[in-house]
């Protein structure tokens, strides 16, 4: 009954594990380290997508939005937001942390409020996930976010893509739209928490910016 309920509710495989324990069953889903996860034949089908992005952006992140991997021109693109000293890549954290993101992306009170209302949405999914919520509380608290914004707005409905502008330091101009991929995982954890967010040139100079040497 406890699956049943999960299944019809879409509960998150992690919670659905909190709940048959609550119960005082075992856990069905397996929870192994990521470190486990992206190895293998998996390991080599998410290098060959990584590498046949090329030469555009792909990023995979966990559940946090923390990098687990990268191709180079995304390692690139990343840099630019990297405060100097900084010990870790967190797409939100850096998207609100410091002002290099929001002197580079033109755009960004779009994207960083679409941002969090994905992570709000996400939260509204896994209120059970405290690390989920302590990110989210941190971006919300951050001297970056508009009050506005820290209540989500249930009739907002999310896009399918996110465009991206940028302006670099010698006045280059990037258009990117940017898209989410999950892996179809019900039956680990850890799997179905991981995130490919690609990146598309939406204009042929950023196409050629992109192809350059």
């Amino acid at each position: 009954m406890v699956l049943l309920l999960a299944e019809v509710l879409d509960v998150p495989l992690r919670d659905r594990n909190d709940l048959l324990r609550a119960g005082g069953f075992e856990a069905k889903y397996p929870e192994p380290e990521l470190d486990e996860i992206l190895v293998g034949p998996l390991r080599q089908a998410v290098d060959v997508m990584l590498a046949g992005h090329e030469p555009f952006p792909m990023v995979v992140v966990d559940r946090l939005y923390n990098v687990l991997l990268a191709n180079k021109s995304a390692m690139l693109l990343t840099a630019m937001f990297i405060e100097a000293g900084a010990t870790e890549t967190n797409l939100m954290r850096l998207l609100f942390a410091g002002d290099l993101a929001r002197q580079t992306i033109t755009n960004w009170d779009d994207v960083a409020s679409n941002m969090l209302c994905r992570l709000q949405r996400e939260l509204l999914h896994a209120p059970q996930d405290e690390e989920l919520r302590q990110l989210h509380d941190d971006l919300v608290d951050a001297p970056s976010t508009p009050a506005e914004w820290r209540t989500l707005d249930l009739a907002d409905s999310a896009e399918p893509f996110l465009p991206i502008r940028m302006r670099l330091g010698d006045g280059t101009e990037l258009a990117f739209l940017t898209t989410i991929t999950a892996f179809n995982a019900p039956h680990n954890v850890t799997l179905d928490e991981i995130r490919i967010e690609s990146w598309f040139p939406s204009d042929e100079a950023t196409t050629a910016w992109c192809q350059r040497d």
